[in-house]
């Protein structure tokens, strides 16, 4: 999912949040906050509720909560409640507020859905070096 790890591996009180994901979507030059949160067994409707505060408290723009298992009704009709974010400089496009990916949907192909007007900035991408070697080996051929 591109997401940062939350709590850079240490160890301590759980805040809600394993991941960060951050996303640019208007010219601004300021990132909108994307959390993540991770559960496995058995997951609830509560635990949808929670995230919701959670998104509040961090000021994130979209909540992804990603699960082992499928997601329930109750669980789906929470995160619908969470409404959507809406983003201008994209035609007016909007993007569910809080979104259930199940492994099985990630493994599938699915995608979290966020505004990516330019790369993302979560992971920097690192610059490609030649091996002194190649530049040699075209020399000599």
């Amino acid at each position: 999912m591109d997401a940062r790890p939350a709590q850079d591996k240490k160890k301590g009180a759980d805040s809600g949040i394993d991941g960060y994901i951050y996303c640019f979507d208007d010219n601004s030059g300021k990132a909108k906050k994307i959390v993540v949160q991770v559960k496995s067994g058995h997951v609830t409707a509560n635990q949808i509720r929670d995230l919701k505060g959670v998104m509040q408290r961090d000021q994130a723009e979209i909540g992804a909560f990603v699960t082992l298992h499928e997601p329930t009704g109750p669980m789906l009709k929470e995160a619908a409640a969470a409404g959507f974010y809406e983003v201008q400089h994209f035609a007016n496009h909007k993007y569910p507020r809080l979104q259930i990916l199940s492994i099985k949907e990630l493994l599938g192909g699915k995608q979290l859905e966020y505004p990516r007007l330019a790369t993302s900035p979560t992971f920097k991408k690192a610059e490609r070096k030649e091996k002194e070697n190649e530049s040699q080996q075209g020399s000599l051929l």
